[in-house]
Order: structure tokens, then C-alpha cells, then sequence
């Protein structure tokens, strides 16, 4: 293809290879399906004039487009505002939570900040809404300079587009982390015959044969190049060879040489394009206002660069570059001068943040009245959910700051936004500027509370528990309430951090706390939350059993509002767990669940539903845990939250099959402790001590659930570990490691004294029991565990009975037990117990029958999951929210549905999911 670019340049030369991918792209577009593509490539390369060519071929399409703008990184969501504005007429065709989320991002409503997958969902729905009457087409250029929030915004979209007819062709010099994974085209230099025709096309004059050559081969055949470089060569530099400057990369030729150009321009139009340079907006009335305040004649200066820059409309530069050479080739007291003149024209009002940021700019030292305009833009820009804005326009606020105390605390905010943005090392940087500066002693310990909460949320080691331990004791005397709530967040940082806790791990950080004076503890809702979880650890379960019974029966009632419910809800599924409560510890998960999905709290979803999806997998409700595991995947990738797979591994472990089990555990062990997470390791090998007790490797079984059992003793996963470690042990013929274990056990399970519990401690104790002692146990077992819906343990106590009647010859007995085990444990899906009751019911005489296991039949987990949303009478919108994909997504899946079970509407949904999954019924 060739032709004419902007500005009169030579258009694309040959590229037939990329023509052919883009040709494709619209082809399957124009079919029905999404497509994206990321053209990447440096620096003049020709990705600019490849958008133009796909836009070129996609005829009958609705396109818009999105240019990043270096300047404009700071202002959030202002890449995503140029791609939705000339559709936001169709807004309210959305749904009102999706709605209010783009008002609230662009600036157009007032409201909560919303989470960045809420605005995904809503630019979604609207491109799914648009695409409805024409094919979309959505060209992004320069993606490597949208603000924060815009580039993750769009990475979230791309990944969604499934049955919406819209395309999406980003072109970049790095996709970074927003664009990993999707479909890239590489666009290199062209080759040398079609790089030697594009540069006699644009010379003036003869060209000496070596340094013709020596062109092509360093531009590396790139257009851009090819067709700067000789611009600001006069005709006897290019006739003697003489012309190209010292070693330099491309770009920094190709900037060289437009700085040559810009040399050659009188001095007015040097200062107009440094105007339009500082001023990302494109605004020409704006650039002119400016132009006159600095005393430039406009129409004048603007012909004198009109090979350079257009002023017609808006203004457009030749080549990104261009604009970065104007900009950088003057004096640093020109460009101090050039945003002042725009500040001073910019509507103080209607464009608030953009006149802070020129002021900023413009600003010879520091200025207490910008830096606090400065501060006002970051509350705009956090109140829409840009923290990453807020972090820009907190430091510039500091570099302006003239108060100390005010410096400070401007340092402190921008850490924290830094922090909310997931930008961990600017955060770490902004506490090494705190520590420099002079502070009192409140923020010395939010200082030192905040590096702790850098260190927790960033994954960085175990020292996070001892951190957030000092900042508390130093906190008590200065505030109390923070002080407590810190205690809690160490609490929680050690559980998690377990065997990697360095400086201080659950038993230091619950002492400090047990050791609070009652005035500084408190006796309000988060008081009795850290009274009863310290207890526990402290005092023992016995002790603690009443006050953790006390926070159970409140969460479980409907006195608590919204926002505490929703701030310690977490805190309080803790306690149930503890009890041995799984009915209630799942009613409380289902509830926190709800709750962070109404008020759009997203960023807790993946650790919530991650514990949901454990009780449910050791429930025995596989298709309702594998339901969980999708949304939380679905939800951590929407979110950018990494979560280790907690209810994954469980689920693979309970089920069976060793391949994929393995793996699991395995993957999700070395992670932990590349990561220094001891939950995430423990739960691993507890994990596998199911998976080998399943599989009779009981050798194995011991060795994993003792090192589960040794992370924070007592609690969580080191407590449910303890029946895996008895029963390998008893088979293993280590009967102290056996009663050591079981110690342990009664010492929860009495305080709690819940069927779950006491039924588990009875299985157990049978384990070690024998003679009429023992079958009295586990029949005690069985009747427990029967009541109480956990069907594996339920299943597992039969199947344990079994095989000891089987040992005392009571062949017709263990029969029963066996065929009743292998049975339901088929059913559930649990297939290595289930052969394992089917070897030894072979033993007693009998084939196991084959049973079919409870499953979605061919349906993949997403269709699955869609259809049990479906059956529930949930509409395709609310579906559709719930999975963060579009509406028409859903009816695509859902038409998949349909064909494999062999239906044709959602009203004959129930029945045929019910054929499959008794539970649905």
C-alpha cells in the first residue's frame, strides 16, 4: 500500500504481512466477534499509520479514538474520557450502578469513588450497547502514555470482548503489564529495498551513494526516520555524506532531527509550538488566548510552522516527538513562562486540575497557595477513583509545599494514594522523603504505620506483623482507636504471614494486645473483636469460646449497619471458623459476599470468596465450589488482586485425581514461600494430606499435615490439619504423633462443642480406640457428622467404620458402611476416597457399582456457573455484572448452554441442570 500521510508525508510503504492481520481482524468484527490486536513497535515504526489503514478498511463501522498524551499521564481517566465521549449519549442505556460509575470517573457526578472494574464493566456495557447498531472500532495510540487509570481500564475491556462485535487495536512501544497476554503484531523496520524507495521519495536532491546506505541500515529501515532524518540536512551536507550526527538510538535521531527543524523556525513560532507543546488539551482557543497573553502573534507564528504542527480544529503535531522536542528544546524559564501564560487562560473553574498543574509548573520554588490547589486536584482526582492522579498531584503538592507540617502530611497522602494504586516502590520512596522531614510524634507513628501497611500490602517478607506491632504501641498513647484498629491489621498480618513472621508473629502481637488497659481496648464492636481473637491465642480456646460465640451471635443478627458489617465482617467469619461452626462460618461468607457486591467493595471479594469456596469444597458441594473458585478468578483478575488459589487447591485435593492435584500444591507452595505467605503454604500441604490419605500414601499424608499443623497452632488451617495428621498416623503406626494431635483437637472441638467439631474429635478418638470403644466412637461419629451437611466428612467417617469392620472380619457390617461410603463419595466427587472404598469393598466380597459423579456434564466452570445464574432467574444484565462480561456475552454462552444439555429456553434451565446436580433441585 502507499500513499499520502498527514501533512503531506509519504503514507504506509509495502507492510503487507500487517495488512493481512489487520484485514482479519475486521473480517471477524464484521462476522459478530471481538477481536483485539497490539500493534507494537518503536518509536516511528508506522503504528500511527496502521490504525489508519485498519480504520481505512473497516467501512460501515462506527470508530473512535484514543490518543495517550505524555502530559496528560497525571489527569486520571482522561484517555478514557477521549474514547467514551462521543458515545456517552447512549449512557443511559446502561444500568444505574454502571452508570454512576462513569459519571463519577469522568467528573460528571458526585459519589463514592468507584473501583476500577465497576468502570470497566460500565465502558464495556457501553461498547457492547454502541457495537448493537454497527460494528465498533476503538484505535488507541501511544498507549504507553494514558493515565494509570485509563490504560488498566481498557486492558479489563479487552479482555472481555467475546460475541460483542467490536475490535480494539492499541498501538505502543510497551504493552506493560495492562496488555499482557493479549494478541500482539510486531511491526519491525521495513526491508532495505522498500526503506531505500521511501527515502528517494522524500529527498531534494542528489544523495551520496555510501551515506544513502548508511541511512538505511542505522534507522534500521524505520519510516520515521527515513523521512526526518534528511529534513534538516542542508543539500551539500546530504550530496557529501556528512549529515547523520554521532551514535545515537532512532529515536533520539529522530528527535535530533526535528530539534534542527525547530531551530530553523523564527522565534515567535518556536515559542507557539512550545505553547501547544505544555498544553495537552488540543485546545486551539485555549493555545491562542495564550499566545496573545505572551505577546506571539498567533496567525503568524502558526503559517511559519505549518509543516510542523496544524492549528486547524485542534491542534496536531507532525509525530509524537515532535511535540517532545518543542517542549524540551527550550530554556527551563521558557517553559516556566509558557505554562504560566496557559495557567493564567485557563478556566479556573470548568478545568480546575489542569490550571493547578501549569501553575505547578510555572512556579519558579515553592508556593503554598498552588500546593494547596495542588492537594484539592488529588481529592478530585481520588474522589473518581484515580489514585494514581492522586499520587501525580500529592508530590507535585510537595515539591510546592513551604509548611512544614503541611509538607508532611501532603507526604503521607501521597504514600497512601501510592499505596491504594498499587504503585508499592513510588510508596516506599515517599517514606524515605518522610523520614527526612521534621514531624511530630502523631505523624512519626503514622509514618511508621503506613511503611507497615507498604510492607502487608505489597508481599514483601514477614516482617510486616512486627511493623504494624510497633506502630501500634507507639500509636496507643496518641490515639486509640487507630492504635486498635492496628492491632487487628497485625493480627491478621501474622496469620497470614504464620511461619515466615519475623520480629513478631500471633502469640507476641495477641499478648500486646491482651495487655492493653481496658480504657485503651475498648468494648465496642472492633474491641470485642480483638479481646476475643487475642483470647484465643493467649487463654486458649476454652477461655475464649464464650466471647467468640458473642461475636458470632452478633454478626449473625441484622443490628450491625452497613459499613461496620462491611469493615469487620472478615474479622468475625474468623470466629465462627474457630468454633467449629461451618454452617455459620458459610452463612457469614455468603453474607460478607453480598455485601462487598452491593456497595461495589471488589477489592475484598477474592479473599472472601476464597475462605467461601473452602467451606464449600469441605462441605462437599463441589459444583457450588467450583462456581466460587471461577468468581474468584474472575474478580482477582478484575481487580489486579493476587490471591493465593486457597479454594482451588482444597477442591483439587478433595477431589482426587493426583495429576492436577499435585501440580496445585505444588505451585502453590513454592509460591508461598517465594512470597513469604505461611497461610498459603499451609494450606497447600493440608491440601495434600487429604490428597494422600485419599490415596493410601499415608507416609506423605503424615509429613504434609505436620507441617500444616505447625503454622500459627491452633488456628485455621494448622487446627483442620490435625484429623489428617491422626488418621496417617494411625496407619503409619505413629500412635505419640497420634495422641499429640488429638490433644491438641479436643481442645477446640470441647470449647466449641459442635456436632462438626465433636463428631470430628469422635472419628479421631476411634482412630486410636479399639473393641466395642471403638465402633461406639465412630457410630457417635456418624450420627454428629450425619446432622450437620458436611457431606465429605460425613462420607469419610462411613468409610473409615468400614474399613475397621472389615479388620474386626465383620465383612457383612463393613459391606454396608463401605457400599454407603464408596456411594456417596462417588456422588460428591471425591474419587480417590471413593476407590479407595471401592478397593477395600472389593476385599470384602463386593464390586463397588459405578455411580456418576455430580458434575456439569460437558459444561465448562464459566458456562456452568452461568447457567446455575440463569436457573436462579437472574436476568442476562445481572449475570453479566456478576461475571464482569457484557449482557450479549451471556446470551452467547448461554446459547452454548442450551445445545449441550439439549434445551431450548431458560425456563427447561432447572431440570437439566438438576439432572446433573441433584443440589439444584
Amino acid at each position: 500500500m502507499s500513499g499520502t500521510g498527514s501533512f503531506g508525508t509519504p503514507g504506509m510503504v509495502n507492510r503487507r504481512r500487517e495488512r493481512e492481520v489487520l484485514k482479519g481482524l475486521v473480517a471477524a468484527v464484521r462476522a459478530g466477534a471481538g477481536r483485539v490486536l497490539v500493534v507494537r513497535g518503536e518509536p516511528g515504526i508506522g503504528k500511527t499509520l496502521l490504525l489508519e489503514h485498519v480504520a481505512e478498511l473497516a467501512v460501515g463501522f462506527r470508530a473512535v479514538r484514543v490518543t495517550g498524551m505524555q502530559s496528560e499521564m497525571e489527569l486520571p481517566f482522561a484517555g478514557l474520557h477521549q474514547l467514551c465521549a462521543p458515545m456517552l449519549g447512549r449512557l443511559d442505556a446502561l444500568t444505574a450502578p454502571q452508570q454512576h460509575a462513569l459519571r463519577v470517573a469522568f467528573g460528571l457526578a458526585d459519589g463514592p469513588a468507584p473501583d476500577r472494574s465497576s468502570v470497566g464493566l460500565a465502558v464495556l456495557g457501553l461498547l457492547a450497547e454502541v457495537s448493537g447498531e454497527s460494528p465498533l472500532l476503538c484505535l488507541i495510540d501511544d498507549h504507553q502514555w494514558l493515565d494509570q487509570e485509563s490504560a488498566q481500564t481498557l486492558g479489563f475491556v479487552a479482555r472481555r470482548l467475546a460475541a460483542d462485535p467490536v475490535g480494539m487495536v492499541f498501538a505502543t512501544r510497551d504493552p506493560g503489564s495492562d496488555l499482557a497476554g493479549l494478541t500482539e503484531l510486531p511491526v519491525t523496520g521495513l526491508h532495505d529495498e522498500d526503506a531505500r524507495n521511501l527515502l528517494d521519495s522524500v529527498l531534494t536532491g542528489p544523495l551520496d551513494q555510501r551515506f544513502r546506505e548508511q541511512i538505511v541500515a542505522e534507522t534500521g529501515g524505520n519510516p520515521l526516520a527515513l523521512v526526518e532524518l534528511p529534513q534538516g540536512l542542508t543539500p551539500a551536507r546530504l550530496a557529501g555524506g556528512f549529515g547523520l550526527p554521532g551514535v545515537m538510538s532512532v529515536p533520539e535521531r529522530i528527535e535530533a532531527g526535528f530539534r534542527e527543524q525547530l531551530e530553523a523556525l523564527p522565534a515567535r513560532s518556536r515559542q507557539l509550538l512550545l505553547l501547544a507543546a505544555a498544553d495537552p488539551s488540543g485546545d486551539v482557543s485555549l493555545v491562542r488566548r495564550a499566545a496573545e497573553r505572551s505577546r506571539i502573534p498567533f496567525e503568524d507564528a502558526a503559517t511559519a510552522a505549518a509543516g510542523l504542527a496544524e492549528f486547524e480544529g485542534r491542534v496536531r503535531f507532525r509525530h509524537p516527538l515532535l511535540r517532545s522536542a518543542a517542549y524540551r528544546s527550550i530554556s527551563p524559564e521558557e517553559r516556566q513562562a509558557a505554562h504560566l501564560a496557559l495557567a493564567e487562560v485557563t478556566d479556573p473553574v470548568a478545568d480546575s486540575d489542569r490550571r493547578a498543574w501549569h501553575r505547578a509548573h510555572g512556579a519558579a520554588g515553592p508556593n503554598e497557595d498552588i500546593a494547596a490547589d495542588l492537594e484539592r486536584s488529588a481529592e478530585r482526582a481520588r474522589a473518581r477513583g484515580g489514585q494514581a492522579a492522586a499520587t501525580a498531584f500529592l508530590q507535585r503538592a510537595v515539591l510546592m509545599s513551604v509548611d512544614p507540617v503541611r509538607r508532611v502530611e501532603r507526604i503521607l497522602a501521597a504514600a497512601d494514594s501510592a499505596l491504594q494504586a498499587g504503585a508499592f516502590g513510588t510508596a516506599t520512596d515517599l517514606m524515605a522523603m518522610a523520614d527526612m522531614t521534621v514531624h511530630d510524634d502523631l505523624q512519626a507513628a503514622r509514618i511508621e504505620l503506613l511503611r507497615a501497611h507498604i510492607r502487608f500490602a505489597s508481599g514483601l517478607g514477614g516482617d510486616a506483623p512486627s511493623l504494624l506491632l510497633a506502630a501500634a504501641r507507639r500509636l496507643e498513647p496518641l490515639d486509640r482507636d487507630l492504635a486498635r484498629d492496628t492491632y487487628l491489621t497485625a493480627w491478621m498480618a501474622a496469620i497470614f504471614a504464620g511461619r515466615y513472621a519475623t520480629g513478631a508473629g500471633i502469640v507476641e502481637i495477641s499478648t500486646a494486645a491482651q495487655e492493653l488497659p481496658p480504657q485503651m481496648a475498648g468494648s465496642d464492636l472492633p474491641g470485642s473483636i480483638l479481646s476475643a481473637l487475642t483470647e484465643w491465642v493467649t487463654a486458649g480456646p476454652a477461655a475464649a469460646a464464650p466471647a467468640l460465640r458473642r461475636i458470632v451471635d452478633t454478626f449473625s443478627g441484622t443490628e450491625i449497619d452497613t459499613a461496620e458489617r462491611l469493615r469487620w465482617g472478615w474479622f468475625a467469619q474468623a470466629t465462627a471458623s474457630a468454633l467449629w461452626d461451618v454452617g455459620t462460618w458459610r452463612t457469614l461468607l455468603t453474607r460478607q459476599v453480598r455485601l462487598a457486591r452491593e456497595v461495589g467493595a471488589l477489592d475484598q471479594l477474592p479473599v472472601t470468596l476464597g475462605a467461601l469456596g473452602v467451606a464449600t469444597a469441605w462441605a462437599g458441594d463441589f459444583q457450588a465450589a467450583t462456581a466460587l473458585v471461577t468468581q474468584s478468578d474472575t474478580i482477582s483478575e478484575a481487580t489486579g488482586t493476587k490471591v493465593a488459589p486457597f479454594s482451588a487447591v482444597v477442591l483439587a485435593a478433595m477431589r482426587g485425581n493426583e495429576d492436577d492435584a499435585s501440580r496445585l500444591i505444588e505451585t502453590t507452595a513454592t509460591t508461598a514461600r517465594v512470597q513469604r505467605q505461611g497461610v498459603a503454604e499451609a494450606c497447600a500441604n493440608w491440601a495434600g494430606s487429604i490428597l494422600n490419605n485419599g490415596l493410601c500414601r499415608y507416609d506423605r499424608a503424615l509429613t504434609m499435615a505436620t507441617e500444616a499443623a505447625l503454622d500459627a497452632p491452633g488456628l485455621y488451617i494448622s487446627l483442620w490439619a490435625l484429623p489428617e495428621l491422626i488418621e496417617a498416623a494411625t496407619r503409619t503406626g505413629d500412635p505419640k504423633a497420634a495422641r499429640d494431635a488429638f490433644d491438641r483437637l479436643t481442645q477446640s472441638t470441647q470449647a466449641a462443642r459442635t456436632d462438626l467439631g465433636l463428631g470430628i474429635e469422635a472419628r479421631s478418638r476411634a482412630l486410636l480406640s479399639a473393641g466395642p470403644e471403638a465402633e461406639k466412637l465412630y457410630r457417635e461419629a456418624i450420627d454428629r457428622l450425619g446432622r450437620t451437611g458436611m457431606r465429605a466428612d460425613f462420607a469419610r467417617a462411613r468409610l473409615l467404620f468400614g474399613e475397621w469392620l472389615r479388620r474386626e472380619n465383620r465383612r457383612q457390617d463393613a459391606r454396608t458402611e463401605l457400599r454407603a461410603a464408596h456411594d456417596l463419595l462417588s456422588a460428591i466427587g471425591m474419587t480417590a476416597f471413593a476407590e479407595r472404598a471401592g478397593r477395600e469393598l472389593l476385599a470384602c466380597g463386593e464390586r463397588a457399582r459405578k455411580r456418576t459423579v455430580e458434575s456439569g456434564g460437558t459444561l465448562t466452570d464459566q458456562e456452568a456457573l452461568i447457567a446455575r445464574l440463569a436457573a436462579d432467574g437472574r436476568t442476562n444484565p445481572d449475570i453479566a455484572e456478576h461475571m464482569f462480561i457484557s449482557a450479549r456475552t451471556v446470551e452467547w454462552h448461554l446459547r452454548k448452554v442450551f445445545a449441550k444439555l439439549g434445551i431450548g429456553s431458560r425456563r427447561e434451565l432447572k431440570a437439566a441442570l438438576a439432572a446433573i446436580d441433584p443440589g439444584l433441585e
